[in-house]
């Protein structure tokens, strides 16, 4: 998997939660890359592993948080070898994260153009007064209206669209080289969504910035997103190109996430989802933890972990329906009319 156009590289990482009940085991034994200027979304339910995923590689994790294994590196140096002061050096500098709330990341006492031009004056030593004016800069690529008005304004006077433009001229005002994105479109309307995430689009061409998109949701992963990694119970189950994900999806639970979309052409009346909830990571299952809702569920499924097929040389899944020796199964018909769908919405 290792490439020399890799800026990060997670390798059998482990994440562990010591509660009062016991430990939960939050990730457990993950890996996957991300390539210079590329874009890799992380899907999943709430609680699958995605935050803490990227949390540790931001080294923000909760203190009843545990690293039980595994490495991080961007660019070739190990993010967990480090301390708080060396990852303060790379946090909002080298690697930025876009939060889901905006009024959560925003300090509701300071003026905007202060909070943008903070993160110049820490990492690059900049003065007040070009910082301020890099902050007007970023303001107006971002799409704030009259931005030279307003950048003495407070969070609170701005839409919420607008407040989530500000979080990312924040995140991005240092030029990071890869950029997190923790559900960043979530509190939004369907039409401010649409343009959030067509201004980090055309914000990654401009900066040649990586990208790690977090969602639940795979209808904004289709134009968004250049590779796929769907997550479930602490594990990553899948993971190929886009198109692959969309077109060519092989894991029972990508299945499940593709047929609970909905579309246009969905029945109002009936809202498919996924039956069931996920496991207990603080036992988790001995075999797929995705068994118990899996009507394809095979025997060695409640036995042991299915290792990773190849399906493609970019795309592996971990279910043992791959196995030569399982019974042939097709995904359910009402994916295939989803992937009509998108196909037919892509190409418009």
């Amino acid at each position: 998997m290792e490439n020399k156009d890799d800026i990060l590289e997670v390798r059998n990482l482990k994440i562990n939660f010591k509660t009062y009940a016991g430990t939960v085991q939050a990730i457990r034994d993950i890996s996957f890359d991300l390539k210079k200027g590329e874009t890799l979304a992380i899907v999943g339910e709430s609680g699958s592993g995605k935050s803490v995923t990227t949390r540790s590689i931001m080294g923000l994790n909760a203190p009843n948080a545990e690293i039980a294994g595994g490495s991080i590196k961007f660019k070739d140096e190990e993010i967990l070898d480090k301390n708080e002061k060396q990852l303060s050096k790379i946090r909002g500098k080298s690697i930025a994260e876009i939060f889901q709330d905006p009024m959560t990341s925003l300090d509701p006492t300071m003026k905007v153009g202060k909070q943008i031009a903070e993160p110049l004056r820490v990492h690059q030593g900049m003065s007040k007064d070009k910082a301020m004016k890099k902050a007007l800069e970023m303001m107006k690529l971002v799409g704030i209206t009259h931005a030279k008005e307003r950048i003495n304004d407070y969070p609170y006077q701005f839409s919420g669209g607008m407040r989530q433009r500000i979080v990312i001229a924040i995140a991005l005002v240092n030029y990071p080289q890869v950029l997190i994105a923790d559900e960043p479109t979530t509190a939004l309307d369907v039409t401010i969504q649409s343009k959030i995430l067509n201004l980090m689009k055309e914000l990654q061409t401009k900066i040649n910035t990586s990208i790690i998109f977090i969602t639940h949701d795979l209808g904004v992963v289709a134009g968004m997103a250049d590779r796929v990694a769907v997550m479930y119970a602490g594990k990553i189950v899948e993971y190929g190109k886009v198109d692959e994900i969309f077109y060519n999806a092989k894991h029972p639970y990508t299945w499940g996430l593709l047929g609970s979309m909905p579309t246009l052409d969905t029945d109002a009346e009936v809202l498919p989802s996924i039956p069931g909830t996920p496991p207990d990571l603080l036992e988790p299952p001995v075999g797929d933890a995705f068994a118990a809702r899996n009507k394809y569920a095979l025997k060695a499924d409640t036995i042991q972990q299915p290792p990773f097929f190849k399906v493609s040389n970019t795309h592996y899944a971990a279910t043992w329906l791959l196995d030569e020796r399982a019974p042939k199964v097709t995904p359910p018909a009402d994916i295939t009319k989803r992937q009509e769908y998108f196909k037919k919405t892509r190409n418009k």
